[in-house]
């Protein structure tokens, strides 16, 4: 069975991520896109300092702050939030992201992220399992609705 795949999230498919610009509320805030939301995870304490960051801005201050203890045990977990807050608040997303059918979804880069990526052929993607399985629970909730 021969699958399609979506190699990146670039062009026709940055809306796939956490770069784009859309407003989410998460953890009881609003940020102008994921990368913030999950960025101000790394450090709840000083959250409010990420709402009102662009995704650059974010991802650079989250490399400034004390990361939170429990960190490693709740990335993964935090990132799904985050993403599902996108699609699930964003209904024009979530149907884009439907609409990738059954698309192996991997976050191709050229900045060495090989956890929630692949640079050069390698790395976990965890990103793109996420973005996945989001698109299963969105398909069957519209299924089911």
């Amino acid at each position: 069975m021969s699958k399609n795949k979506i190699d990146s999230f670039k062009g026709k498919y940055f809306f796939l991520s956490n770069f784009y610009e859309r407003r989410i509320i998460c953890f009881g805030m609003a940020f102008k896109n994921n990368e913030a939301a999950f960025q101000a995870m790394k450090c709840p304490e000083r959250m409010k300092e990420f709402c009102s960051l662009s995704a650059s801005e974010a991802k650079a201050l989250g490399r400034k702050v004390q990361l939170r203890s429990d960190w490693e045990e709740v990335k993964e977990d935090i990132m799904y939030s985050v993403c599902y807050a996108k699609f699930a608040q964003n209904a024009d997303l979530g149907q884009r992201l439907i609409n990738t059918g059954e698309a192996e979804l991997v976050e191709g880069n050229d900045w060495g992220d090989t956890t929630w990526g692949v640079c050069n052929g390698v790395g976990e993607n965890k990103l793109g399992k996420i973005l996945m399985r989001l698109r299963l629970t969105l398909r069957s909730y519209n299924e089911s609705n």
